[in-house]
């Protein structure tokens, strides 16, 4: 029995290893955003760089994600749509899977923004930790600073991301 108990406690420390205070970032808000290169599904391929100019959520998702599949429906009413047409983008990042995983999965979600692939992980692994939890969404300014980042689905923390994207664009369409 009390191997059992031993057993739960360094299962539980493992979990707090994986996911401490910072949520398993690690990059913060003000950082510059790391320099990426990612192929989207379509074959074309987008980078950092031509971000540039644009208010850009990242988000990392995967098919086999219970909380990834409840975010994204909510995602594409209420962020796409709804800032498309706006010096925006939002990019869907899947999580090592393969296109023939992922094609379907987009089908199947109903989502229209651009999704990308990111084999190997390597991608996510220049903002959370390579254990991290997959549900995440990293928001960047038109200079590719990060401004917000959002963990799991949290609905307090996702209207607040919301707002901050609104704020953004507010922001931008001042003379």
């Amino acid at each position: 029995m009390n191997k059992l108990i031993i057993g739960i406690i360094i299962f539980l420390s493992f979990l707090n290893a994986v996911e401490p205070e910072d949520r398993g970032y690690i990059v913060k808000v003000g950082d510059d955003c790391p320099d990426f290169t990612l192929q989207m599904v379509d074959g074309t391929t987008i980078s950092k760089k031509d971000l540039k100019g644009k208010i850009a959520v990242l988000q990392f998702t995967a098919s086999w994600c219970s909380v990834c599949r409840k975010e994204m429906p909510h995602l594409e009413k209420d962020v796409w749509q709804q800032f498309k047409e706006k010096e925006f983008i939002l990019i869907g990042i899947d999580k090592d899977e393969p296109l023939e995983v992922v094609k379907p999965f987009i089908e199947e979600m109903k989502v229209t923004y651009p999704i990308a692939l990111d084999p190997g992980s390597a991608v996510f692994q220049l903002f959370a930790h390579k254990e991290a939890g997959v549900t995440r969404n990293i928001v960047l300014d038109k200079t590719g600073k990060i401004v917000f980042l959002t963990r799991l689905f949290d609905e307090k923390e996702y209207k607040a991301m919301i707002e901050k994207i609104n704020n953004l664009i507010a922001e931008d369409q001042q003379p």
